[in-house]
């Protein structure tokens, strides 16, 4: 049987089990299984617990479980009900200004957690039932929270950069200040994007009438809820950036300082200890039996010789170099549409890696242009994450037709930020070398 057509039956077989709605991990592990004793018979399944055994060991993963018990427990630890109430104070006598404060408090929560659900569920609960009670249209107001709660995908402490920066064998440090002003752009973007459209037509995100404004005193004082956040940044960020731990030794520093916050707004209890550990555990447990079952899937579709054929078949692409590009940037975004991210990065990183270190492309702004299109597959069906988490926070009334909707002018400003990205590198590149080359 010819590579070319193991390669078909392969992928068919992943999408077809995808499209009944099985697992991913499941379907990944399956198929890997199922081919393996097709192609070599029961001997070949001795492999399967070294290649998986041998990757969930590395170090670099306990920073995942970290991170994730900090965003856990930040989304209990009464911060983000101050973050929204200074933001009501300074933004909301703007048009749209409400809706531009949750992005400013989604890119502050990313900045926080490392991950997309902190900043998606905690400001649906939060700001969404202000901003619809205040008349704000509800595409605007679904839509600002679904792309900043997507941010946590790139603004570092991001998750799927560890695991990315594990897979290129890249500095995540590196991975983790490249990731920040292509951050900020998008949040810019967002934000951008809702002012101008809500200046125009007010009727989008109408400012608060004059007499729920506050006085400069209260604006003041509320900027008050930026201090934690402020300084587990910083100790988190700060303590990586200037080489006095590592990110595994920095989650660590979140988690505690995560811990202090909730102490600090008198939310502390081994209630929320427990929950923040179970719901660790589950994350997890999620993403590390994703990677084992993408590691066998890979294993398989490599002792085939099908990235050869793959890479083969790219460099084969006229054009040049920029449409390889283009081509691997739109099967990203394909892809998200259908898997998780750990699982995405697992299965190209072994094909696309040596193909674009070999066509000169940077390895830390290749993983950045990763990050921003697993961004926009949070936010596009059928199976975008933030889709669903959002539907299972939302108000009555609020349909899936609705979110879908939403999402599409986000979609394109992601696409926007995208581009910049690629058209201009030092914007992922300038600040990890001006900070590690000093």
């Amino acid at each position: 049987m010819s590579i070319e057509l193991i390669t078909l039956l392969l992928f068919t077989a992943l999408i077809v089990t995808l499209a009944l709605g099985l697992p991913l991990v499941f379907t990944l592990a399956g198929i890997a299984i199922v081919f393996s004793l097709l192609l070599w018979g029961p001997k070949s399944l001795y492999i399967i617990p070294s290649v998986t055994t041998s990757m969930v060991f590395k170090i670099m993963l306990i920073a995942i479980p970290l991170f994730v018990f900090m965003a856990s427990v930040l989304e209990r630890a009464g911060i983000a009900e101050e973050l929204y109430n200074m933001m009501h104070h300074w933004f909301g006598p703007i048009r749209g200004g409400l809706a531009a404060g949750t992005v400013v408090i989604c890119t502050i929560f990313a900045a926080m957690s490392g991950v997309t659900a902190a900043g998606t569920v905690t400001m649906g609960i939060v700001a969404l039932p202000n901003m619809l009670k205040r008349g704000y249209d509800k595409k605007i107001a679904i839509g600002c929270i679904m792309a900043g709660g997507a941010l946590g995908q790139l603004i570092p402490p991001s998750v799927i950069l560890i695991i990315y920066g594990m897979l290129a064998e890249q500095s995540v440090g590196r991975l983790f200040l490249g990731g920040v002003i292509p951050g900020l752009i998008l949040s810019t973007l967002f934000i951008t994007y809702i002012l101008v459209r809500s200046f125009f037509n007010p009727s989008l995100g109408p400012p608060l009438p004059p007499e729920e404004c506050a006085d400069w005193g209260q604006k003041f004082a509320s900027l008050r809820a930026v201090i934690l956040p402020a300084m587990l940044v910083v100790g988190v960020l700060g303590s990586i950036f200037a080489g006095v731990a590592t990110p595994t030794e920095a989650a660590a520093v979140g988690a505690l300082g995560s811990l202090i916050c909730a102490g600090i707004h008198r939310k502390l209890s081994w209630q929320l200890v427990r929950d923040a550990c179970l719901r660790t555990i589950r994350v997890t447990a999620m993403i590390v039996w994703i990677m084992m079952a993408a590691k066998m899937f890979v294993t398989v579709y490599q002792g085939i010789g099908a990235p050869h054929l793959v890479q083969h078949a790219l460099a084969g692409i006229p054009g040049g170099k920029w449409m390889i590009l283009a081509a691997m940037q739109l099967s990203f975004f394909v892809l998200g549409c259908f898997m998780d991210p750990t699982g995405i990065i697992m299965i190209t990183g072994p094909v696309y890696l040596p193909l674009a270190n070999s066509l000169g492309f940077d390895p830390i702004w290749f993983g950045i242009l990763f990050a921003v299109n697993i961004e926009m597959g949070y936010l596009t069906p059928p199976f975008g994450t933030n889709l669903f988490y959002m539907k299972g926070i939302a108000p009555k009334g609020i349909t899936m037709a609705d979110i879908y909707r939403s999402i599409v002018p986000f979609v394109g400003l992601q696409a926007i930020g995208l581009l910049l990205v690629i058209f201009f590198p030092p914007l992922a590149l300038w600040l990890p070398n001006m900070v590690f080359n000093r």
